[in-house]
């Protein structure tokens, strides 16, 4: 069944009699040709272009809960392809050329909108390191335009220019870039890999991989044993447990990300503002609050909620930048688990079992990297290469030296 205006307006007519479940709740097949171990964003996005682009249907996502969630669910939807490193700008560069064209590729209303991204600048330093980056964009096919204190003022005059310690310079700004309806996102690409026959296994936990003379021969699932021929982990903040099932240690820490939702406001902010001077960034979604996150919480933790003292650093980094948001009432937080690794940046690689591929250490990149995750870890299941812009995202980079340091911190994952 596709969508369109006139089945809307059709279905609308008729009372809704003719909308059909999205996706097919299977029970698991004993063989398949790829199991994917998450049904999050990126282990969707995989099975969508496993049997889109390479026609390898027999495929199962195993999720231990529901579809959305996870950490799909649980960001503030920002996409953009604003970095540095020639190890990371191409990849989401791609990234954001598969969202721009996305609703259309999978029949699915996602809500791109690409609103623009400003970066704000506070020091001559933050200058130089904003034209740096710009440059770096440019040069990798994005879009950058640096703009000074007057073009920041024009676009978002109730900023807090004056501030003494933290005065607006200026701020480069990412028009590209923007927001995405996050749980769409989920929904739209389990839709596509069911309509092209991969199953969507939902409240199905791994429990352990069958193993044998160092190949990877299915996994041990809370409905039984399922075999494969490919087994791949895409279970973000849960990597480190479940890859520890097929006794692997990975160079990740799990984190707590909170984000905020604001009540509803008449329309403020039409873009994306992050503050330079504090981690802070904020949009205003479709039904008006405005949706905000900052730094993680500092310690190691698996559970999906926060802390006060993390509500109250990134509040205080919203009024030092915003000082209107004093009279705005938080009406809900969230928190999902980040798998972050050393230098900052993720993995799409063979592990040294064979027949056993990993996904994972998005760190603040997750939801962004959705298709482009979804279309180098499919060409790397299908044809055993990696894809030419994630050539760098090896498990093996730290033992190597090849890190890809995109913040400048080294291994201090709760600097991030």
């Amino acid at each position: 069944m596709r969508y369109s205006g006139l089945k809307v307006i059709k279905e609308a007519l008729t009372g809704h009699k003719g909308w059909r479940p999205a996706w097919r709740d299977p029970e698991p097949k004993k063989q398949y040709d790829v199991i994917i171990i998450g049904g999050g964003g990126h282990g969707l996005a995989t099975a969508y272009y496993l049997a889109k682009v390479h026609k390898i249907t027999n495929v199962a996502v195993i999720e231990k809960g529901y579809i959305g969630g996870g950490n799909v669910g649980r960001n503030t939807t920002i996409i953009r392809s604003n970095y540095l490193l020639d190890g990371n700008e191409p990849f989401y560069e791609l990234s954001l050329k598969l969202w721009e064209g996305l609703e259309q590729d999978f029949n699915y209303n996602a809500m791109v909108s690409q609103r623009g991204i400003l970066n704000l600048v506070h020091t001559d330093a933050q200058r130089d390191a904003a034209r740096r980056r710009g440059n770096a964009m440019i040069l990798n096919g994005s879009d950058a335009e640096l703009l000074d204190t007057n073009g920041v003022r024009a676009m978002y005059p109730f900023l807090n220019f004056d501030n003494a310690r933290f005065p607006i310079k200026g701020g480069l700004l990412h028009r590209r870039g923007g927001t995405v309806r996050h749980d769409a996102v989920a929904w739209g690409y389990a839709r596509g890999a069911d309509m092209r026959g991969v199953d969507i296994i939902q409240n199905c936990e791994v429990t352990g991989f069958k193993i044998e003379n160092g190949k990877c021969l299915g996994v041990e699932t809370s409905k039984g044993f399922i075999g494969a021929k490919k087994v791949a982990s895409c279970v973000a903040g849960s990597s480190s447990r479940v890859m520890a099932q097929a006794g692997m240690r990975l160079p990740l820490e799990s984190h707590v990300l909170q984000a905020f939702v604001s009540e509803g406001l008449k329309p403020l902010i039409d873009g994306v503002i992050t503050f330079g001077a504090g981690h802070f960034y904020c949009s205003q979604s479709d039904k008006g609050g405005l949706v905000f996150g900052g730094d993680l919480d500092m310690y190691n933790s698996y559970a999906q909620r926060g802390n006060l003292p993390v509500v109250e650093d990134v509040i205080e980094s919203g009024m030092a930048l915003i000082p209107a948001l004093g009279r705005v009432r938080m009406l809900r937080s969230w928190g999902g688990v980040m798998d972050m690794s050393m230098d900052g940046s993720p993995f799409i690689d063979k592990t040294h079992i064979d027949g056993l591929y990993f996904n994972g250490g998005w760190c603040y990149g997750g939801f962004k990297a959705t298709p482009a995750s979804g279309w180098c870890y499919a060409h790397l299941l299908a044809t055993g290469n990696p894809h030419e812009v994630a050539t760098a995202y090896r498990l093996d980079r730290f033992r190597t030296g090849r890190m890809i340091d995109e913040k400048g911190v080294g291994p201090n994952p709760n600097l991030h």
